[in-house]
């Protein structure tokens, strides 16, 4: 081996130059410093690329940036899974900063109960329980639209995308409402589902309107199996228990 040749600290392949013709890390990792951060936030906040440009872009075309990252270019969007947790954590912040007692998901059922406990995870945990929402949703997208040649993972993708714009948009309204004092959970919910099947249906046939009303389809019966699983978990861990 040559004697300016090192090995990759990522990958240990042998590099020579200034990155990794493997995986592309860099020989000399930039110094955490000042500079350092606010390339960092830059880059997060780019309006080519990072969080803003995807917000941009997933109201403006969902169904084109969303399948670019799928099948081309995936550079340019933030990751779908870090995406709808930041959304889901920026609405968390905001609801509890405005101290909104209504939040995205309500229960009656006392916090001792199982029932209790879950959705109490679930007000607590928005990112994870989104992306577990999204898996019900996806299956039934991969059911009513079974013949688009789209994975359940791909379906997952673009759930990650379309539910976390849906949490900035009841964070909008979460704001809107502590402002104004205003109850506009109702409201928000309805704009969110609205968006919801526009952007789902955009990316399957945006000519069809019976791609509108499976999207929809799709979405609240996504939510009812959640709540029906949520159920009969409680149901099935009760029993156990008073066993």
């Amino acid at each position: 081996m040559p004697i300016d040749m090192i090995n990759c600290r990522n990958c240990s392949t042998a590099v020579n130059g200034n990155f990794c013709c493997n995986c592309g890390q860099p020989v000399q990792v930039k110094r955490v410093d000042s500079h350092y951060v606010l390339h960092e936030i830059q880059h997060i906040l780019h309006f080519e690329k990072g969080i803003l440009y995807t917000v941009k872009e997933l109201l403006i075309r969902p169904e084109k940036s969303v399948k670019e990252f799928i099948a081309d270019n995936r550079s340019r969007l933030v990751k779908p899974v870090v995406f709808i947790i930041i959304t889901s954590l920026i609405y968390t912040i905001t609801a509890h900063f405005f101290h909104i007692e209504k939040e995205y998901i309500e229960y009656s059922e006392a916090k001792s109960t199982t029932v209790g406990v879950i959705f109490g995870w679930v007000q607590s945990h928005y990112g994870y329980a989104n992306i577990i929402m999204g898996l019900f949703i996806a299956f039934w997208l991969k059911l009513f639209f079974k013949k688009y040649e789209y994975n359940f993972f791909e379906l997952l993708i673009l759930l990650c995308f379309i539910v976390g714009m849906g949490m900035l948009i009841i964070t909008v309204f979460a704001v809107l409402q502590g402002i104004t004092k205003i109850d506009l959970t109702k409201a928000s919910g309805m704009i969110e589902v609205a968006y919801c099947t526009w952007a789902i249906g955009q990316f399957f046939d945006k000519k069809k309107i019976g791609s509108y009303l499976k999207a929809l389809a799709a979405f609240m019966l996504g939510i009812i199996t959640v709540y029906i699983t949520i159920g009969l978990l409680s149901a099935v861990i009760d029993s156990f228990v008073k066993s």
